[in-house]
């Protein structure tokens, strides 16, 4: 039974080996049953031309995630409205899956900014939140929110924004996303 599913949203534009190494330690130190890795379409607080295509990064997560039975890749935001509000998408989710449970996985960074979102009291409320440290907010003490969960893991300061420069400045991105994602851009030119 797969009913308690920790949702990791983000535009992975491309997913890189710090997201895989986060939804890997999620999914082996807590009780959570699966990672879902939740791509989506537009955050409101980042700037759509610079993504790929949304079914571009969904293939992407699919092939970093491999026959890893742990984690899965969501395309649940692409049929909902956009920019995507993951207030929303909860709701939605509660609608269309009853029986799971939905708990949500994000950095000590955005944890910080969690007041800017769309109901981020809310969020921090009803919903149980697993935290994985990021380099310069690994300090906080996060005891007043009786919801949210510290998972320790490595410190990764890798980003999509240096991955895509390093491709514009045709620089190799080998080592910094899985093997199979590196072939595929490689082979697609999809960032280039």
């Amino acid at each position: 039974m797969n009913n308690k599913i920790g949702l990791f949203f983000g535009s992975f534009n491309p997913v890189h080996i710090g997201h895989m190494i986060i939804a890997n330690n999620i999914a082996l130190h807590t009780d959570l049953d699966q990672v879902w890795m939740v791509v989506s379409p537009q955050n409101p607080f980042k700037d759509k031309k610079t993504l790929a295509r949304e079914r571009d990064r969904l293939h992407l997560v699919r092939l970093a995630i491999g026959d890893n039975i742990r984690l899965s890749a969501s395309d649940i935001e692409f049929t909902l409205p956009q920019p995507s509000y993951t207030i929303d998408t909860l709701a939605y989710l509660h609608e269309k899956y009853p029986e799971k449970e939905f708990y949500l996985i994000m950095g000590s960074d955005n944890l910080l900014g969690i007041h800017k979102w769309k109901n981020g009291e809310l969020l921090l409320k009803k919903y149980g939140i697993y935290i994985y440290p990021r380099p310069g907010f690994e300090a906080k003490d996060y005891s007043e929110y009786k919801m949210v969960n510290v998972v320790p893991g490595p410190l990764l300061d890798i980003s999509s924004t240096y991955i895509r420069k390093q491709i514009k400045d045709k620089k190799s991105i080998q080592y910094l996303v899985p093997d199979a994602v590196f072939e595929y851009i490689d082979q697609s030119r999809l960032y280039s």
